[in-house]
């Protein structure tokens, strides 16, 4: 594995999920959905604010409600 990369390990029955997901979607992998999935939420300047306002918890609450984690 290349340095400049980590493993994350998600539970089984997530990754099935998203399996099943993106089996349309023109994603290759889970791998490839995951890493794309982070970068919009990361580039959404959440990690930029000491706090969040009720509107951004619903949406971080409701993508991971997608990712299959309420």
């Amino acid at each position: 594995m290349s340095k400049d990369k980590v493993t994350l390990k998600i539970p089984r029955p997530l990754y099935d999920k998203l399996k099943k997901i993106i089996k349309e979607s023109g994603f290759s992998s889970v791998n490839e959905f995951v890493v794309y999935v982070l970068r919009d939420l990361v580039s959404s300047g959440v990690e930029d604010k000491a706090e969040l306002t009720k509107e951004e918890m619903e949406a971080i609450k409701k993508r991971l409600q997608n990712l299959g984690y309420f």
